[in-house]
């Protein structure tokens, strides 16, 4: 999917507007999630028809689904919609001086896919053993959607709706420790579901 244009206009020239928008998934279309023990691939694909009933009453926008809360459902700073290509998202991360810096990340290419973490509903995934992908078909809950630096999915994508130079940068360390933790956590989100996998056959 190609990446959305930067899109200028009287907001830019005010320079009071840091708002992103990109998608946090994509509908049917495969990528990799881990390796078994004997090193196969393990695919992943969301079903279009999987947020039909999902829970998104309160939904954060983080970056590498850990630490801080950029954005939130719950103050209508963070939009989230269905649409045929899959989970779009719209945030306004003009609010803190933390939220403009992921914007200044963003909107100079540094960070530019995204993620998102669920839990699947009971009876809500289906494993084909042949193309050995787990289609999930309903997702219970949403509970954030994240700016990553290393996506699962690479057809998701962030941009920044309008370009505006900031003071300051996103600190080295700062983003290597919030990359490790978030490397960690998704290693141990995809050994459960890899366990729930083989306990199925």
């Amino acid at each position: 999917m190609p990446a959305l244009q930067i899109r200028k206009g009287e907001a830019e020239e005010q320079g009071k507007e840091y708002r992103v928008r990109g998608y946090a998934t994509t509908f049917d279309e495969s990528y990799q999630v881990w390796e078994d023990f004997s090193g196969n691939p393990i695919f992943e694909k969301i079903d279009r028809k999987a947020f039909s009933e999902t829970d998104m009453s309160d939904v954060i926008l983080q970056y590498d689904h850990c630490g801080m809360v950029y954005a939130r459902t719950r103050n209508k700073s963070l939009q989230l919609t269905v649409d045929d290509h899959g989970l779009l998202v719209e945030a306004d991360l003009g609010l803190t001086q933390e939220s403009r810096k992921l914007y200044e990340a963003i909107e100079t290419g540094l960070v530019d896919r995204m993620s998102f973490c669920f839990t699947i509903a009971e009876g809500g995934d289906e494993w084909d053993k042949e193309t050995r992908t787990n289609t999930i078909t309903k997702i219970a809950k949403l509970y954030d959607v994240s700016a990553v630096s290393i996506p699962a999915n690479e057809g998701t994508d962030i941009s920044a709706e309008l370009r505006k130079r900031m003071d300051g940068a996103i600190q080295g360390e700062r983003a290597e420790r919030l990359a490790e933790e978030a490397r960690q956590k998704k290693i141990r989100i995809l050994q459960v579901r890899l366990k729930a996998m083989r306990a199925r056959g």
